[in-house]
């Protein structure tokens, strides 16, 4: 008798309960903000659409439908009829570069150029305008585009800039073109040596071209001027404003130093920056170390900024021949890539941050790469207990050996890629590596998904164009902006449109431990979410192409909206 009433009181408290929270789920406060009238994809575990929601303070209060939300409504809730428009939730961009993406906004853009001599003819105006002796820095070279697809040789270059240093970097920042009077400051000629990680492209004669690939870079950008912190906030300040115009309301910063992380704080707590920050300390153990002394730091005003996780590169880029491969180059037979920090070390940074309760992420392109990786990974997962709740990732993950894939998800790791890399890769990266490597798992997304990888989507910008449009296009279509090719470049590995969308919000929120917080609209979470020009989930796939953000919130304030009706 006393076990059946113990259990009917404890029955009548379950229901007690239940009734509390369904009448608290019935009458919230009022909420500050309705937007109905939308096609709303909540990116909730379901994937529901819903038409409406509310917003109380900076968090949502409900999703439904426009008779369940608007009946919330009182005389100071702001009602806004989006006509029909689509709603998202905030868009991640699960690595780029912050500093970088302002850094290019004032430094010259080499993007679209189309031959070396063009990239001249910019350095030639620029050095025009120049104090002599001033640096010239631009970015975004790429000799693949170019007729001639051989690295450069600084001779035109440094015609035209013979009293300025110059120093433009690779597309994908492993790489980077230099003039005379940068190598002169620098110290290097035909008898430097290459530097462990790095190497110096040279002619035939073995003298340097210019061409300095990965730790290389070192012998001469470690002489560039230290950038002012006024300038240093500036380009944060450039690159927030310019996440917000696309959408993304929170980005991972693959890789800060300890001012680039100041100035986030300086900037963070007098409220400058809107886009939430998801930090990777960038360092030698020694550096890190008093990071971890002093712990994770997991939300500054209200969520705009964590410093959690740290940033190793193991290896060098594709285009470059950097990336670390099992068996060589199949256009340069004697090659095989870099490993660009010593797998010793990779294993002690690791071992140090899952101590200290960071979570690490590793570039790794090369299928090489990769494993050193995963078994670093495992081996660490094994030393640390409580390591693998941290959620290791690996970021690009674009060339692996197909028996590699599964481990990822039996390790936990997750898979930080970049769909825009595939589109700009595919026309060389089968030169690069041929065509077995590129079938078993080149910028494999259907191989991770169906092995139970998560998938966390970005750009790396600025190596790519910070627009998610252009990453959900990737992701669904394997062609370039053209529509080539027709079919897709290996369309067996293309995402469909809904998990294109969960890696640009869900799976980037889970890698930055914020899924609780972020990643899709529901009650609870942060009011963060963007208005859309277009249905990208339903229109012709190259109208996503054009489809742009009407307004983007972040905790229910408004961080951008377009000009115009």
């Amino acid at each position: 008798m006393g076990a059946r009433r113990s259990a009917a009181v404890r029955a009548a408290g379950v229901l007690s309960l239940l009734g509390g929270a369904m009448l608290a789920a019935q009458t919230p406060n009022a909420p500050d903000l309705v937007l109905h009238n939308a096609r709303i994809y909540t990116v909730n575990a379901n994937h529901d659409i819903a038409s409406a929601l509310a917003i109380a303070g900076d968090r949502i209060a409900i999703v439904g439908s426009d008779a369940e939300v608007l009946r919330l409504k009182a005389p100071s809730t702001r009602l806004v009829d989006l006509r029909g428009a689509t709603v998202v939730p905030g868009l991640h961009d699960a690595h780029g570069h912050v500093v970088g993406l302002g850094a290019s906004m004032q430094n010259l853009d080499l993007r679209h150029t189309r031959s070396y001599e063009e990239v001249v003819g910019l350095v030639r105006r620029r050095v025009a305008a120049a104090r002599p002796g001033e640096w010239i820095l631009g970015r975004a070279w790429d000799q693949n585009d170019w007729a001639t697809t051989d690295f450069p040789v600084h001779d035109l270059l440094s015609a035209v800039s013979p009293r300025n240093p110059v120093y433009l970097t690779r597309v994908d920042g492993h790489a980077a073109l230099v003039n005379r009077r940068a190598m002169e400051i620098g110290g290097l000629s035909r008898g430097t040596r290459d530097p462990d990680g790095g190497r110096l492209i040279r002619t035939a004669s073995g003298d340097p071209t210019g061409v300095l690939v990965d730790t290389a870079q070192l012998l001469v950008s470690a002489h560039i001027p230290a950038t002012p912190s006024s300038q240093l906030e500036e380009q944060i300040l450039l690159a927030d404003r310019e996440a917000s115009r696309l959408g993304l309301t929170t980005v991972h910063d693959a890789g800060a130093s300890p001012d680039v992380v100041e100035a986030y704080i300086r900037l963070v707590s007098q409220r400058r920056i809107e886009t939430r920050l998801y930090v990777m300390l960038r360092g030698s153990l020694a550096e890190l170390t008093p990071a971890f002394e002093r712990g994770p730091v997991t939300d500054v005003v209200n969520h705009h900024l964590a410093v959690r996780a740290i940033k190793i590169v193991a290896d060098g880029a594709l285009g470059s021949r950097g990336a670390a491969l099992l068996e060589p180059y199949a256009d340069a037979p004697d090659q095989n890539g870099l490993l660009t920090t010593a797998p010793g070390e990779v294993y002690a940074q690791t071992l140090a941050a899952s101590r200290a309760g960071f979570q690490t992420a590793v570039h790794a392109i090369g299928d090489r790469a990769n494993r050193l990786v995963l078994d670093v990974f495992e081996r660490v997962q094994r030393d640390v207990p409580g390591a693998r709740a941290l959620r290791m990732r690996i970021e690009h993950a674009q060339i692996l050996d197909a028996i590699d894939i599964p481990r990822l998800a039996r390790l936990g790791v997750i898979a930080s890629m970049q769909p825009t890399h595939a589109t700009s890769d595919m026309a060389w990266a089968v030169t690069r590596v041929g065509d077995a490597r590129i079938a078993q798992g080149a910028y494999a997304w259907r191989a991770m998904l169906d092995s139970g990888v998560v998938i966390a989507a970005g750009s790396d910008f600025p190596v790519e164009e910070a627009d998610p449009m252009l990453g959900l296009y990737a992701a669904i279509t394997r062609q370039d902006a053209g529509g080539n090719p027709p079919a897709g470049w290996t369309p067996s590995q293309r995402m469909s449109r809904q998990e294109a969308l969960d890696a640009f919000t869900r799976g980037a929120a889970y890698a930055s431990h914020a899924e609780s917080l972020t990643g899709s609209l529901e009650a609870g979470k942060l009011a963060d979410l963007v208005v859309l020009s277009k249905d990208v989930m339903r229109v012709p796939a190259r109208e996503i192409l054009t489809t742009t953000v009407r307004q983007t919130m972040v905790g229910g304030k408004v961080v951008y909206e377009r000009p115009g009706p």
